[in-house]
């Protein structure tokens, strides 16, 4: 069931030589993973912005939080206190049920997939991606679709520096861009 797991237990010997460790406890591991989604016309439809968390909710195999704004934005029409998106945050096997359907199934459904761009760390070892679309997943039913949306998804490391982050996702399998 969790394979991707399995293949880090794999591993570790390996990372430890190529990233020259000494203690098996400094190896960059998964910590978690974050789905958000931001919904500008969800503060004004209500149940939009429910479709959106049913939506991520069986993404992730979680439930997801409606988040509201921290602060008032009068250019953006945004109240403080106002719903304004859906955020999901995914550790220990639900992070790697995840991680394992997003690389095996997931990805190779995007549209015109050449791989993830590999500037998407962030310089503490943590990698942020965007998707077009929720309808890449197969859990999602188009018909009970009210809006496409887009997602953003944060992969968090416990690496140092991104270099670390890079060799762990890869050896996971992660489908990093060629280029």
């Amino acid at each position: 069931m969790f394979q991707l797991k399995q293949r880090y237990a794999a591993l570790k010997a390996e990372l430890i030589k190529e990233l020259g460790v000494t203690n098996p406890m400094l190896l960059p591991k998964l910590d978690k993973i974050t789905i958000s989604v931001g919904s500008g016309e969800g503060s004004k439809d209500q149940k939009l912005l429910q479709n959106i968390a049913d939506t991520i909710s069986l993404i992730a195999g979680q439930k997801a939080v409606i988040t509201q704004a921290k602060k008032s934005v009068a250019t953006f029409k945004i109240r403080q206190g106002m719903n304004v998106g859906v955020r999901v945050t995914l550790r220990g096997n639900q992070m790697y049920n995840f991680l394992e359907k997003f690389i095996s199934i997931a990805a190779p459904r995007i549209k015109d997939f050449r791989g993830l761009p590999k500037n998407g760390f962030d310089g503490a070892g943590n990698y942020n991606f965007g998707l077009n679309e929720q309808l890449i997943f197969p859990e999602v039913n188009y018909d009970d679709i009210v809006k496409i949306h887009g997602m953003n998804i944060t992969i968090v490391t416990t690496a140092k520096t991104d270099k670390e982050a890079f060799l762990l996702l890869s050896k996971l399998g992660f489908p990093f861009a060629k280029k």
